[in-house]
C-alpha cells in the first residue's frame, strides 16, 4: 500500500469511526471514553472484555455497537447449562443423506455477544478459545473458518457476585482490552432517562457502516508505523509486569502484540499514521491488567493490578517521540 493509499485510508478510518462512535453514544450516555476503546479493539482485530455491576449499560454497549454495524451478530446468554456445542456446533446425522451435517453453532457471526460469560462453567468457557484465537472452529476433526471480521464483545459480573465463575487464565489473556463502564454522572442519567424513557432507543438504531467497511479500516490501520523505540517501549512494559514483586503471573507476549496492535488502532481514530509512545501509555492499564495475578499478599493489602500497571508505566522511561523514525 503506497503512502497515499495508507493516508485515504486513514481518512475514511477516522470519518466511519466518527459515524459509528456517533450511532453508539446515541444509546451510551456520558462514556465517550469507554465507546472509543470498543471502537479501538474492533479496528485492532481483538476482543472486548466489559467488567462491571449489574445495570450499568454493559450489554447495551455491546449491543449497540453491533447494532452499528451491517453483519451478522449473534448473541449468547451464557448460563450454568449451557453446553461447548451450543456455542460451536455440533454434527447431526442426516436419515436422508446418510450422513452427518454439520449445524454451525452461535459462534458463527461477525460479531459474537456473549452476556455474562463468567456464568457459565470454565468447560463451556473453553469452547470460545480457539476460535477467539484462531478464527476458526474445529468439530470432529473438521476446521470451519469464522467470517471476517470477528469480534467477540464478552460481559461479566465482578466474580464477588453469586453464580460466577472466574474466567481462566488463558481465557482473559485472548481479550485484547478490558473495560469498566462505571456508574454514569447525574447529568448523564438525567438524559439517559430521557432518551430509555421511551421505545427502546436499540430499535431505532439503523447500520452506519458495513462489514466490508471495517475490513477496509483494519487494513488501513495494519499500515500505521511504529517506530522501533516505542516497540521496545511495549516490550518493556510488558516485561516489568512478569519481575513486579507484587505479581505472581505477569502479562504474556500476547499481550504485547495486543498492546502495539491496540496502539496502532489509536493513533488510526487520530489521524495519525505512526504511533506515539502516549498512545502505548493510554492503553496499557486496559490491555494489561486483566491478564496480571497479584500475589496474595498485595491481594491482602488490596493493591490491584490497575495501580501496579500505573506504577510500572511511571517509572519506564519514555522514548523519544521526535527520535528518528526507525524501521
Amino acid at each position: 500500500m503506497t503512502t497515499y493509499e495508507s493516508r485515504a485510508g486513514l481518512s475514511d478510518l477516522t470519518t466511519t469511526a466518527a459515524r459509528v462512535r456517533g450511532s453508539v453514544e446515541n444509546v451510551i450516555e456520558g462514556k465517550p471514553e469507554v465507546v472509543r476503546l470498543a471502537l479501538t479493539v474492533l479496528l485492532a482485530e481483538g476482543h472486548l472484555l466489559i467488567e462491571d455491576v449489574p445495570g450499568v449499560g454493559k450489554t447495551m454497549l455491546a449491543k449497540a455497537l453491533a447494532k452499528s454495524i451491517d453483519c451478522s451478530v449473534r448473541r449468547i446468554q451464557f448460563t450454568p447449562d449451557l453446553l461447548p456445542s451450543d456455542i460451536t456446533g455440533v454434527s447431526v446425522f442426516d436419515q436422508q443423506r446418510r450422513d452427518f451435517e454439520f449445524k454451525p453453532g452461535a459462534i458463527f457471526a461477525q460479531i459474537v455477544v456473549g452476556d455474562e460469560i463468567n456464568r457459565a462453567s470454565p468447560k463451556t468457557q473453553s469452547a470460545l478459545l480457539e476460535s477467539m484465537e484462531e478464527r476458526q472452529v474445529t468439530i470432529d476433526g473438521n476446521t470451519y473458518e469464522l467470517p471476517r471480521p470477528f469480534m467477540v464483545i464478552a460481559t461479566q459480573n465482578p466474580v464477588e457476585m453469586e453464580g460466577t465463575y472466574p474466567l481462566p487464565e488463558a481465557q482473559r489473556d485472548r481479550f485484547m482490552a478490558r473495560v469498566s463502564i462505571g456508574y454514569p454522572s447525574q447529568e448523564a442519567e438525567l438524559r439517559m432517562l430521557d432518551v430509555h424513557g421511551g421505545p427502546d432507543p436499540l430499535d431505532d438504531l439503523e447500520p452506519v457502516a458495513h462489514a466490508h467497511d471495517i475490513e477496509k479500516l483494519v487494513e488501513a490501520v495494519r499500515t500505521v508505523h511504529v517506530a522501533a523505540p516505542v516497540r521496545r517501549y511495549a516490550v518493556e512494559l510488558v516485561d516489568a509486569t512478569r519481575r513486579h514483586p507484587d505479581l505472581r503471573l505477569g502479562a504474556s507476549p500476547r499481550a504485547t502484540l495486543h498492546l502495539v496492535r491496540a496502539a496502532r488502532a489509536a493513533a488510526a481514530l487520530d489521524g495519525r499514521d505512526f504511533v506515539l509512545p502516549d498512545d502505548v501509555q493510554t492503553l496499557a492499564p486496559a490491555v494489561l491488567a486483566h491478564r496480571l495475578l497479584p500475589t496474595a499478599q498485595a491481594q491482602l493489602n488490596r493493591r490491584t493490578p490497575e495501580q501496579m500497571v500505573a506504577e510500572i508505566v511511571q517509572r519506564t522511561p519514555v522514548p523519544d517521540p521526535h527520535g528518528p523514525r526507525n524501521p
